[in-house]
């Protein structure tokens, strides 16, 4: 029997790529992230997108949470689904009311990281993460 087509194979070689999707998608979303972490940090007059009317400065700072704080979280695979869940809101405002009325071109960013972000959420962080960590300790700790 070959080894490469085992059950336990399939699992190793699906948390890997979950792990390397994770850690990918999250450095990369970092580099959208950070600059705005700066711009925040700046102070100043800031211009960007007033999602609800609750001002520029808190729409940004609600970014600056999502895009660095989740992705932080997400490559660490600690509180995946919930950062996921700041994440794919995110980029559904971005690119559904941001870039609405944009060309594809300028919404297709957005729609990657969200089509990446829903798959994580459906299959999880794997098990080579944090979160996996913490639900194997608590059950060993219930008997």
């Amino acid at each position: 029997m070959n080894s490469l087509n085992s059950a336990h194979s399939d699992s190793v070689v699906k948390d890997i790529v979950l792990l390397v999707v994770r850690v990918f998608i999250g450095f990369a979303m970092l580099s959208h992230g950070f600059p705005k972490l700066q711009m925040l940090l700046e102070g100043g007059d800031i211009e960007f997108f007033n999602f609800l009317g609750m001002g520029p400065k808190i729409s940004l700072g609600l970014t600056v949470f999502a895009e660095f704080a989740c992705s932080i979280l997400l490559i660490l695979g600690l509180f995946s689904r919930v950062a996921l869940g700041f994440l794919i809101f995110t980029m559904i405002i971005a690119a559904f009311a941001v870039h609405g009325a944009d060309p594809f071109e300028k919404r297709e960013m957005s729609l990657i990281y969200l089509s990446i972000y829903l798959l994580l959420m459906v299959f999880g962080a794997g098990k080579i993460s944090v979160d996996h960590m913490i639900e194997k300790r608590k059950r060993a700790s219930d008997w």
